[in-house]
């Protein structure tokens, strides 16, 4: 088969991704050239004019790509879905973060948390920058907050006790051994963020085939074994 399907696709799959690139390719001979990145630096590369056959990314980013045609009208699938999560590390004794109130007290309690840097473009991390803001107490977490590139580092700094918290997304967390996710952060101020992938326009035909195999029902253990949740419908 002629050139190798393009993907680009957000950072925090790439464990699961990775696996079920494999299994695609080794089921269909397909080659795959996959490339991760933020969500934030991907969306980046296509406003500067990048194209692939597959991406994967938020999907009210996917969603606006289809409303001004870069991606094909229809092929947008939902994949999986993952969620900001309080890590630390295995063997301690967590906080209660079960409500707003607990959480909270958890936080200000901790002497240093990690957590996604904003500036790298990362979902997470833009959004925790709103959520401490909402919270009252941005001026707390920017004392004792360590901003990371990404969220394996975030779970880093738990594992060697630089840091009591650690916040990112649990598909990051879970690639990690020795952080424990103690949960999602408690309503309202928990986020769910769903994945999509679709077929950018002029796309390679055979880059449905790999969105299909990414959204069937075949792959829930692998998604659950990355911190997410599928997605998908059907079989």
């Amino acid at each position: 088969m002629p050139g190798k399907l393009k993907v680009l696709c957000a950072r925090s799959m790439t464990a699961a991704v990775n696996q079920l690139a494999d299994e695609f390719t080794r089921a269909t001979g397909e080659d795959l050239d996959i490339t991760f990145g933020t969500v934030g630096a991907l969306q980046a590369k296509l406003a500067a004019g990048e194209t692939a056959d597959v991406v994967i990314l938020g999907a009210p980013a996917i969603m606006k790509m289809e409303q001004v045609g870069t991606v094909v009208a229809g092929s947008r699938t939902d994949i999986a879905k993952t969620a900001i999560g309080v890590c630390v590390r295995e063997g301690t004794t967590p906080p209660d973060i079960s409500t707003p109130d607990a959480f909270k007290q958890a936080l200000l309690a901790a002497r240093i948390i990690a957590m996604s840097d904003p500036a790298v473009g990362g979902t997470a991390g833009v959004y925790l920058v709103g959520l401490w803001e909402r919270m009252g107490i941005a001026d707390e977490i920017r004392k004792k907050g360590i901003p990371q590139k990404s969220g394996a580092e975030v779970a880093q700094r738990v594992i060697e006790g630089e840091a009591d918290l650690g916040l990112t997304l649990i598909g990051e967390i879970a690639s990690v051994k020795g952080a424990r996710v103690i949960g999602k952060l408690p309503p309202p101020y928990g986020q769910d963020t769903t994945y999509a992938a679709a077929a950018m326009t002029g796309a390679n035909a055979r880059a449905k085939d790999f969105i299909t195999a990414l959204a069937h029902s075949s792959t829930k253990t692998v998604w659950s074994a990355a911190g997410f949740e599928w997605a998908g419908k059907g079989s």
